[in-house]
C-alpha cells in the first residue's frame, strides 16, 4: 500500500494550506503489519514520529514497538479478533527511548509487499493490516470552532434554525433566511407560531416540543408553503436537542433539507405505476382515453384531452411524411381538474383542424412531445390565429401546454394534450422530466387505445356479419306472430354462435329454430351462418324435426373433420332445438339436440318447459334423434332460446328455468315487452355468453278457411274436385283465382289417380295465400320435366309450376304431399 503522508518530499507543506496554529507538524504515520504481526511498511512520517528509518523497523515484531509490555502474541490475538478495524490509544517506544502517546486506527488490507523471510507462512497466513495515526495527536485546536460556525453557516441544500430552551427562535444559517422570508433581526426571541401562521406550523412546534423535552431526535416529513416561498414545497425536517456534556438539553436545532425534486420524482413514478395499472383495462377506446386522463388529472395536469386523426376512421393508417401540415382530429375525451369546469374549445366527438405550426401538430410531424408556454413565439402564432381558443385559454389561466404524440406498433394515431394553471402547491409550468413521463405515459396508452381500436374495428366487422346472417325481422305468417332478442356476449371477441329463426314452410305451417355454436369469435360466426344456411336448405324440402337434426348432425361431423385436415384447433360443435308449428292440426312437433327444451305457456296457464326427449348435441354423430309432438291451444306462447339465457356462473339451469318461467307467467299481450321482461330480468348487462331468445304467440285457422276434400280413385272425380274447388272459391271470395286452381288441382289429382295410390286427398287453405295440397299413399316424388313434341303426357307439372306462385312436395310417414301456393291478390 502507498504512503499517505500530507506533506512534500521536502517536508514542506503543499501550497494553498493554512499553517497549522502553533507551528506543529502535520502528517500521518503509515505501518503495514502482516496478519503474523510483523512490520512490513513504514513511511516518513512514522519515522519522524518515533525516530526509526524503515530498514530498521520492517521484519521486526510489532510489538518492539510499544512500551508497556505485550508479547507478539497479544497483537496476533487482537488482530483475530477485531476483523476489519482496530482503534485506541497505545504507548510507543521513541528511538530514544522517551514515551509516545498516539491514538491509532488500524484498517484490515492486503498488503503489497511479502512476508520477511523470518515469518511464517503457509496456508494459515492472515491479511495485513494498515496502522495510522495523525502526528499532531487527536486534541482539537482553536480553528476547530472557526470551522463550525462556517460549516453552519454554508450548509448547502440543508437550512438550519436554533431555538434555545424556551423554543425562541434565536439564529439560523444562510439557506434559512430565504426559507423564513424575514432576518434573524426580525424573528429573534419569536416561537416558530410567532413566525408562521401555515397550517403546518402546528406540527413543527411539536416537533420541538418533542426533541426539547425527551432529548431525542424527532424527524418529519413536511408539505407547505413557508413564509418565504410562494409555493409549497416538500420538506424532510430533523429536530436535533442541543446537549451539553452533562446531557442538559438547551436548545434544539431544526434542520430542514428540501426535497422538492425528490418528492415530484417520486410523484412521477407513482403515476407511472398507477398507469401501469389502471391504463388499458377494458377494450372500450374512449373508456382507455379516459384512464390516461384520469391518471394525469389533476395530479400532472389541469386539463388534458386525447384527440385521434379523423383518417383512422376510414381505415386509413397516415405515415410519417403525411402528417407533415395541418391536420384534422377528433375529440374522443377530455377531462378538466375537479371544481374547474368551464367551457372547452372543443367537445367531445367532434373535429377541428390544426394548423401545423400549433404545438398537436408539430408533435404529430415531429414523432416527439412539445414543451411550450405562454409566452413561446409559436403558441402566441397560434392564439392570434385561433382568437376563439386564445380567449377560452386565458380565462382559463393555462399558461403552459404539453403535445405528446400517440403511437403504436410504428403508426401515429393521434396527440394527448396538457394544460396547466399557476398552482401553489406543484410546479409553475412543466419541466423537461414532465414532458419524459408525459410521454411514457403516452406511449402506455397508444398501445392500449391502438389494441381498442383495433379490437372495435374487428368487433364491429364481426358484428357486421353476425347481423347479417340472422333475421333481419320476423316473417309475417297466419300461424304465428313473434318478437327476437340477440345480445351478444361480453366477452373480448364480442359474437359468439348462437342464432334464431322463423322459416315459413308450407301448408301456412312455420318452423321455430335456435341454435348455438360452441365457442365466441370469427369462426363460432362462421359455423352459425353454415349451419343456419343448412337448416333453412332442409326445411326447405320439409325434413321432419328428428330427420333434419340427423342430417345437420351429418354436417357438423364432416366440419369438424374438415377442420381437423386443415390443421385447425379444436373440434366443431352445436345444440340445436327445431320445431315446426301447424296451425290448422294446431300441433307442434320439436326435437333437440342437446339444446334446452322451450317454455310453454298455455292461455292462462302455468309456464312450465316442453316434456321432450333431448339428443346429443351436434357432433357427436351415429345417435338418433326423437320428436314430441304438442297439441296447443290457440294463443299459446311458445319461448325458445339459448343456454346464455338462463344458465350462468351465479346460477344453474334449473333456478334459470324458474325465473324465465315467473316471467312469462305475467307477460302481457305484447311479444316484444314479454321480450324486453325477460332480458330485463335474466340477462345483467352484458351477458358472458351469447343470448338469443325468441317468444311467439300460436294462432289458429278456422274451419271456415279451410276444406278438405276425399278424392276417389277414378278419372271422373277429377271434374268433381274442380267444382269442389270453384264452390269454396266462389264462397271466399276469391274469384280472379278460380281458373288457375282448377288447372292445377286438375293436374294434381290427375297424377295422383294414375301415378299413386289411394287414399288421395284434396286440402284448400286460405291463409295469406292460397294453398292446395293433394295427398296420396305413394312416396314416389313427382319431378319437373321437359315433355317432348310428340308426347301427349308429361306437362302437367310444367304447368302447375307457370300457374303457381309456389310448388314442392312433402313426404309423411305414410306417403306424399303436393302442394302450390298462389297469392290471393
Amino acid at each position: 500500500m502507498s504512503d499517505h503522508s500530507v506533506t512534500n518530499q521536502d517536508g514542506r507543506l503543499p501550497k494553498g494550506r493554512p499553517t497549522p496554529r502553533g507551528g506543529s507538524e502535520t502528517g500521518t504515520a503509515v505501518a503495514i503489519v502482516d496478519g503474523h504481526g510483523y512490520v512490513t511498511r513504514w513511511n516518513a512520517d512514522a519515522e519522524r514520529l518515533l525516530g526509526y528509518r524503515a530498514d530498521e523497523v520492517v521484519g521486526r515484531p510489532a510489538a518492539d514497538l510499544l512500551l508497556e509490555p505485550v508479547t507478539h502474541e497479544d497483537v496476533r490475538q487482537a488482530m483475530a479478533r477485531n476483523p476489519e478495524r482496530l482503534s485506541g490509544p497505545l504507548v510507543l517506544r521513541h528511538r530514544d527511548g522517551r514515551r509516545v502517546d498516539v491514538t491509532v486506527v488500524a484498517h484490515h488490507g492486503v498488503a503489497r509487499d511479502g512476508a520477511p523471510p523470518d515469518a511464517p507462512d503457509g496456508p494459515d497466513a492472515l491479511d495485513s493490516w494498515r496502522v495510522v495515526c495523525a502526528l499532531t495527536g487527536s486534541d482539537p485546536r482553536p480553528e476547530d470552532e472557526d470551522l463550525a460556525r462556517w460549516a453552519l453557516e454554508q450548509l448547502p441544500r440543508c437550512s438550519v434554525s436554533l431555538y434555545d430552551a424556551q423554543l425562541r427562535y434565536r439564529r439560523s444559517n444562510q439557506a434559512m433566511v430565504p426559507v423564513v422570508g424575514l432576518p434573524d433581526s426580525a424573528v429573534r426571541g419569536l416561537g416558530i407560531l410567532d413566525i408562521t401562521t401555515q397550517p403546518q406550523a402546528v406540527k413543527l412546534a411539536d416537533g420541538l416540543r418533542r426533541a426539547l423535552e425527551s432529548g431525542e431526535p424527532v424527524h418529519l416529513e413536511s408539505f407547505q408553503r413557508t413564509g418565504g416561498q410562494r409555493r409549497i414545497h416538500a420538506w424532510s425536517v430533523d429536530f436535533a436537542p442541543l446537549k451539553d456534556t452533562d446531557g442538559t438539553v438547551h436548545g434544539v436545532a431544526l434542520v430542514a433539507r428540501d426535497m422538492t425534486e425528490q418528492f415530484w420524482a417520486r410523484k412521477r413514478l407513482v403515476l407511472l405505476n398507477e398507469a401501469a395499472s389502471r391504463i388499458g383495462s377494458t377494450l372500450d377506446l374512449g373508456r382507455t382515453a379516459r384512464e390516461l386522463l384520469e391518471v394525469t388529472v389533476p395530479e400532472l395536469a389541469d386539463f388534458a384531452s386525447v384527440d385521434l386523426l379523423t383518417a383512422l376512421e376510414a381505415d386509413i393508417e397516415p405515415t410519417d411524411g403525411e402528417l407533415s401540415g395541418s391536420v384534422m382530429l377528433r375529440r374522443i375525451v377530455h377531462r378538466f381538474a375537479p371544481g374547474t369546469r368551464l367551457p372547452t374549445v372543443l367537445e367531445i366527438g367532434t373535429t377541428d383542424s390544426y394548423p401545423e405550426f400549433s404545438p398537436p401538430a408539430r408533435a404529430l410531424a415531429t414523432g416527439a412531445g412539445v414543451l411550450c408556454n405562454a409566452e413561446d413565439p409559436e403558441f402566441v402564432h397560434w392564439m392570434e390565429v385561433d382568437k376563439r381558443r386564445a380567449a377560452i385559454i386565458r380565462d382559463q389561466g393555462y399558461h403552459s401546454m404539453m403535445a405528446v404524440p400517440l403511437r403504436a406498433r410504428g403508426v401515429t394515431l393521434g396527440v394527448a394534450v396538457f394544460y396547466r394553471r399557476s398552482r401553489a402547491d406543484r410546479m409553475e409550468r412543466f419541466g423537461r422530466d414532465d414532458l419524459l413521463l408525459a410521454d411514457e405515459l403516452a406511449a402506455r396508452a397508444a398501445v392500449a387505445i391502438d389494441n381498442a381500436r383495433r379490437y372495435t374495428r374487428e368487433r364491429e366487422t364481426a358484428l357486421s356479419l353476425q347481423h347479417s346472417l340472422l333475421p333481419q325481422r320476423m316473417p309475417e305468417q297466419a300461424a304465428m306472430e313473434a318478437a327476437s332478442r340477440y345480445i351478444p356476449a361480453s366477452t373480448r371477441s364480442g359474437i359468439g354462435g348462437d342464432w334464431f329463426d322463423l322459416i315459413p314452410l308450407s301448408g301456412a305451417r312455420i318452423a321455430l329454430v335456435v341454435g348455438d355454436v360452441v365457442g365466441h369469435g370469427i369462426r363460432a360466426t362462421a359455423t352459425m351462418g353454415r349451419l343456419r344456411t343448412a337448416v333453412r336448405t332442409l326445411s326447405d324440402v320439409d325434413l321432419a324435426p328428428d330427420e333434419l337434426l340427423t342430417r345437420l348432425d351429418d354436417l357438423v361431423v364432416r366440419l369438424s373433420s374438415e377442420a381437423g385436415a386443415s390443421g385447425e384447433v379444436g373440434e366443431i360443435g352445436a345444440t340445436c332445438c327445431y320445431a315446426i308449428y301447424d296451425p290448422v292440426s294446431r300441433t307442434c312437433t320439436m326435437a333437440s339436440a342437446g339444446h334446452p327444451p322451450p317454455v310453454i305457456v298455455p292461455p292462462g296457464g302455468t309456464p312450465e318447459a316442453a316434456r321432450m326427449s333431448i339428443g346429443p348435441p351436434l357432433g357427436v354423430g351415429g345417435l338418433p334423434f326423437e320428436a314430441t309432438v304438442v297439441e296447443l291451444t290457440e294463443g299459446s306462447l311458445v319461448a325458445l332460446f339459448s343456454n346464455g339465457l338462463i344458465e350462468t356462473r351465479e346460477r344453474d339451469v334449473d333456478e334459470g328455468y324458474q325465473r324465465l318461467c315467473r316471467v312469462l307467467a305475467r307477460t302481457g299481450p305484447s311479444l316484444e315487452d314479454a321480450c324486453d321482461a325477460v332480458v330485463d330480468d335474466l340477462v345483467a348487462g352484458r351477458p358472458r355468453d351469447d343470448v338469443a331468445l325468441v317468444i311467439a304467440r300460436t294462432r289458429a285457422l278456422d274451419d271456415d278457411r279451410v276444406a278438405t276434400w276425399e278424392v276417389p280413385s277414378a278419372p271422373s272425380a277429377v271434374a268433381a274436385a274442380r267444382k269442389a274447388v270453384s264452390k269454396r272459391l266462389s264462397e271466399w271470395g276469391a274469384s280472379d283465382q278460380i281458373y288457375p286452381m282448377e288447372l292445377i288441382v286438375s293436374e294434381l289429382v290427375t297424377n295422383a289417380i294414375r301415378y299413386a295410390a289411394p287414399p288421395i286427398t284434396l286440402r284448400l287453405i286460405r291463409d295469406q295465400v292460397l294453398i292446395c295440397e293433394v295427398s296420396d299413399a305413394s312416396s314416389t316424388a313427382p319431378h319437373l320435366r321437359r315433355a317432348r313434341d310428340w308426347e301427349e303426357g308429361g306437362r302437367g307439372l310444367m304447368l302447375v309450376a307457370q300457374m303457381a306462385h309456389r310448388w314442392g312436395t312433402r313426404h309423411g310417414l305414410t306417403g306424399k304431399t303436393i302442394w302450390a301456393e298462389m297469392p290471393l291478390d
